[in-house]
C-alpha cells in the first residue's frame, strides 16, 4: 500500500479519536496485565523455590522418630536410633547414592571462645560429603576430610560469621578455638549463599564429636544425594533406603512415622508443578483480557466499515480489488493493536524493572522478571489479535455490492 493509503488510514483514526483511544487502551491493558501477571508469577515461583538454594535438590534427609505400630513382638512408641552402622549399610548397599553424610548434633548452642572473645554457636559433627549436601563454599582452607574422620582429629570448620566474630579481620586458619573446654584447630572457613544463621555453625569430624561428647556410635540424622534428578528414580532409592532401615531396626513396613524422610526433589517438583499451573492460569487470564480487546477492535472495524459503505462501494465501482479493500481494513486494525500493544508491553516491562530495583528481598516475591521469550510471545499475540480483529470486518467489506453500497449511501 502507498503512503496515500497510510494517510487515509490515519485520517480515519483521527476522525474517530474517542472510539480508537478506548479500543487501543483495552488492547494495551490486556498486554500490560499479561506481562505483569507473568512477571509476578515468576517472582512468586522464585520466592517459593528460594529455600532450595542452599541444599542439593536431589538430596534426601532421614531423621529417626518413634515407632507408631507394633512389630515382631515390640510395641509402639519405641525410639529409633541411627548409628554409624546405618551409614555404612547405605553406603555399601545402595549404589545410587552419590554423596552421604551422617549428622551428630551437639544440642543447644555451645560456648566457643578465642582469646578474650566468646559467644555461643551451633556445632555439628559431619562426614566430608556434607559439603556437597548443603552447597558449602570454602572461603579459606578446607572442609572436613576422610583422614580427619578416621583419626578423630580435633579440627574445626567454622562459618564466616564465626570467623568474623572471633577473629575479626585476622586469618583464622591454624588457630585454636575453645569449645567448652576442648580445643580445636581451625582448618577452614565456609559460607553458604543466601544464608545467615547457617554460617554461624561450626563443623567437626563426626567421629571426633561422637567421642568427645559421649555420642558413641549414634547419628541424629542421615542425608545423601542420589545420582539422578528424575523424580521416579529418586523415589525408588528412597523406598530402598527405608526398606533397609526398617529391616535393620525391626520397624513395621506400614509404619511411616518411625523414620521422618524428606525428599528434596519430590518437594521441589511439587512446588514447581504448582507454579507451572499458576503460569498456565495467568496465560489464560491474560489471553482472555486480550480477547476482550480483540472484540473491541473488531467492533470498531465493523462500525468503520458500516460508516464507509458508500466509500467502499465507490472504490469497488472504480475497479478496486477485494484484496485491496481487505488489506486497507486489516492494516487499520493492525496499526491500532500493534501500537497499543507495544505501549502496554513497554509500560509493563518498565514497571517490572522498577519493582526489581526497589523491592527488597522477601519471602513472598523475589526477582519478578520478564524474559525475552515472554516479550516476543506477547508481541506475536498482539499482531495476531490485530490480524484477527481486522479480518472479519475486512471480509465483509470486500463482499459489499457496489450498487447496493451506493444506493444505501
Amino acid at each position: 500500500m502507498s503512503w496515500d493509503s497510510w494517510q487515509e488510514i490515519l485520517d480515519t483514526v483521527r476522525h474517530n479519536k474517542l472510539r480508537t483511544i478506548l479500543t487501543a487502551l483495552s488492547v494495551a491493558w490486556g498486554i500490560f496485565m499479561l506481562v505483569i501477571l507473568l512477571a509476578a508469577g515468576t517472582g512468586l515461583r522464585n520466592a517459593a523455590l528460594y529455600d532450595f538454594r542452599d541444599d542439593a535438590i536431589n538430596s534426601i534427609f532421614i531423621r529417626p522418630r518413634k515407632t507408631s505400630l507394633p512389630f515382631l513382638g515390640r510395641g509402639p512408641g519405641r525410639d529409633i536410633r541411627l548409628t554409624n552402622a546405618d551409614f555404612s549399610l547405605l553406603k555399601r548397599e545402595v549404589p545410587e547414592i552419590d554423596h552421604i553424610s551422617g549428622r551428630f548434633h551437639l544440642w543447644g548452642e555451645f560456648a566457643v571462645s578465642y582469646q578474650k572473645r566468646s559467644a555461643r554457636f551451633d556445632i555439628r559433627g559431619v562426614h566430608p560429603d556434607h559439603q556437597f549436601l548443603e552447597k558449602t563454599q570454602m572461603v579459606l582452607g578446607r572442609f572436613v576430610n576422610d583422614e580427619d574422620v578416621a583419626d578423630r582429629k580435633k579440627i574445626a570448620v567454622i562459618g564466616a560469621d564465626v570467623a568474623k566474630f572471633l577473629f575479626d579481620a585476622a586469618n583464622p586458619i591454624g588457630k585454636f578455638i575453645n569449645v567448652r573446654g576442648a580445643y580445636y584447630q581451625v582448618v577452614g572457613v565456609y559460607t553458604r549463599p543466601g544464608q545467615q544463621g547457617e554460617i554461624a555453625t561450626i563443623f567437626l569430624p563426626i567421629s571426633t564429636a561422637q567421642l568427645v561428647y559421649s555420642g558413641g556410635e549414634r547419628l541424629h540424622a542421615l542425608s545423601f544425594t542420589v545420582n539422578t534428578t528424575e523424580l521416579g528414580a529418586s523415589q525408588r532409592v528412597e523406598q530402598t533406603v527405608k526398606t533397609l532401615l526398617r529391616e535393620k531396626h525391626a520397624i513395621s513396613p506400614e509404619d511411616d512415622r518411625a523414620l521422618a524422610v524428606t525428599n528434596n526433589l519430590e518437594t521441589y517438583r511439587k512446588i514447581a508443578d504448582i507454579f507451572d499451573w499458576l503460569q498456565l492460569f495467568v496465560w489464560l487470564v491474560g489471553i482472555g483480557t486480550l480477547f476482550a480487546g480483540l472484540v473491541g477492535v473488531s467492533n470498531i472495524m465493523l462500525i468503520s466499515v458500516k460508516e464507509r459503505t458508500k466509500e467502499i462501494g465507490v472504490r469497488k465501482a472504480l475497479g478496486a480489488a477485494p484484496s485491496g479493500i481487505v488489506a486497507m481494513i486489516m492494516k487499520e486494525a493492525l496499526l491500532i493493536t500493534s501500537l497499543s500493544g507495544y505501549l502496554g508491553l513497554v509500560c509493563a516491562v518498565g514497571l517490572v524493572e522498577l519493582v526489581n530495583r526497589t523491592l527488597p528481598d522477601n519471602k513472598y516475591l523475589r526477582e519478578p522478571e520478564v524474559n525475552l521469550q515472554v516479550a516476543l510471545i506477547a508481541t506475536a499475540i498482539v499482531i495476531l489479535a490485530g490480524a484477527l480483529a481486522g479480518f472479519f470486518p475486512a471480509r465483509n467489506a470486500a463482499k459489499i455490492n457496489p450498487i447496493v453500497a451506493l444506493r444505501d449511501g
